[in-house]
């Protein structure tokens, strides 16, 4: 019988001994005066930005984190073996036992859609042309854990039906977590899903295949091509980076404009008339709402020079400010949509608890936005659950304030969906 620790253990020790904390930022930046909550634009009026009425839009789904592995897979159909090789936990299903205490049993086995919850009536409802998270987890049964890494995130490949039920058109891998269970882990996760019909982005057999995007055909529209990054500042080793013959993810050697200069002769060789661009970047800390003027340059860049018509961040456990650029938007960072971190405490002032949906519709003949609503909701019992009003105006509160310094703002639209507004 596994052991685990009596006292109770907090996030921070947990983000701490694996290698991976930040020191959390502060959050005191002074609120905008109630006066200029009056120019905010409402979310139907940045169409008149993109192009005139009739013109034909697509509209994207985009998440950040989705962890189905450790905790999470211990309750779904077909838990892997649950042995950790972290500092404080030796077992999968020691996350489960703190997610009960905190909010009650789950109960397991729980089916495939279970850990989308609410987020199913959202997808149906809005009905995006394509959806694409970033999956922070290695999908295989492989036991050859990463070396020297403190975390190791893992889903047994039977449990892939959780990522269908959903619906999902786009795979990124190009993470920090892709590759915890080895080369071997990594090769699965690729067979796997290939295996299902789901598309990957940002990791490959080699480096052709880590750069190339995955191309998603949306009927009677265009494509969408999800171009997968991965930076070094969001704690992807070195090594991980793929080679012409080693596998790993599309790692950026910086944020350079020599770097986007190489994007863009990349999209330029693939790009046709009418395609939208996701450039999917797995960049930066766990906590705290700064972003540095080297990713703002590079989004910029991303867009100016190499055709990019979203930046799609991620790796902040908590979502950050957004931006319209040139009429293109840009996502920091998206923050965890999935995980198993019920009941590890720290960093409560980042609210890690509550996620967002972000819908981006854009115009096909322009690629500017026309609009982009978020919807929040709430981790809990594994399960994503519509988040509380107080909890969506503290969502509100907090992109709003986020979101102005970069020129865009952010209202209440229908009581539980946020809108962004550009200028």
């Amino acid at each position: 019988m596994n052991k685990y620790p009596l006292n109770p253990r907090t996030r921070r020790d947990f983000l701490k001994l694996a290698g991976i904390a930040a020191a959390a930022l502060s959050m005191t930046k002074t609120r905008p005066a109630e006066g200029d909550m009056n120019k905010i634009i409402p979310e139907h009026s940045l169409s008149s930005q993109a192009a005139s009425g009739g013109s034909q839009t697509v509209t994207l789904f985009l998440s950040g984190d989705v962890m189905t592995g450790r905790g999470i897979d211990q309750v779904l159909p077909h838990p892997g073996n649950p042995q950790l090789y972290e500092p404080y936990m030796t077992s999968a299903k020691g996350y489960v036992r703190l997610a009960e205490e905190a909010n009650g049993p789950i109960p397991k086995p729980v089916d495939f859609a279970y850990i989308w919850g609410d987020a199913l009536a959202e997808l149906r409802s809005l009905n995006p042309d394509a959806r694409i998270i970033n999956l922070e987890t290695a999908v295989t049964s492989s036991p050859d854990f990463w070396p020297r890494k403190g975390i190791h995130y893992r889903m047994q490949p039977q449990n892939i039906p959780c990522l269908t039920a959903a619906n999902i058109d786009c795979c990124v891998l190009s993470n920090n977590h892709v590759l915890d269970w080895g080369y071997a882990g990594l090769k699965e996760t690729l067979t796997g899903l290939e295996g299902v019909k789901l598309k990957v982005a940002g990791a490959g057999q080699n480096q052709s295949e880590a750069e190339a995007p995955a191309i998603i055909d949306v009927a009677g529209k265009g494509r969408v091509l999800v171009f997968g990054f991965g930076h070094e500042s969001s704690g992807i080793p070195r090594q991980w980076g793929a080679r012409s013959n080693r596998p790993g993810v599309n790692l950026l050697p910086d944020l350079s404009e020599d770097a986007v200069r190489r994007i863009a002769e990349r999209i330029s060789a693939l790009k046709q008339k009418g395609d939208c661009v996701v450039a999917s970047i797995h960049w930066g800390g766990n906590w705290g709402y700064h972003v540095s003027n080297e990713q703002k340059d590079f989004a910029h860049r991303l867009i100016d020079l190499a055709q990019v018509d979203v930046v799609h961040g991620h790796s902040s456990h908590h979502p950050k400010g957004v931006e319209v650029y040139q009429g293109k938007p840009i996502i920091y960072g998206c923050g965890d949509f999935l995980n198993d971190y019920e009941g590890i405490s720290g960093y409560e002032e980042f609210r890690g608890d509550l996620a967002l949906m972000y819908f981006v519709t854009l115009d096909l003949a322009t690629g500017k936005l026309v609009s982009l609503s978020m919807t929040p909701l709430q981790i809990k019992r594994f399960r994503l659950n519509y988040a509380h009003p107080d909890d969506v105006r503290w969502l509100l509160h907090v992109m709003d304030r986020e979101s102005r310094p970069l020129g865009a703002r952010v209202e209440l639209v229908n009581g539980r969906r946020l809108a962004l507004s550009a200028g």
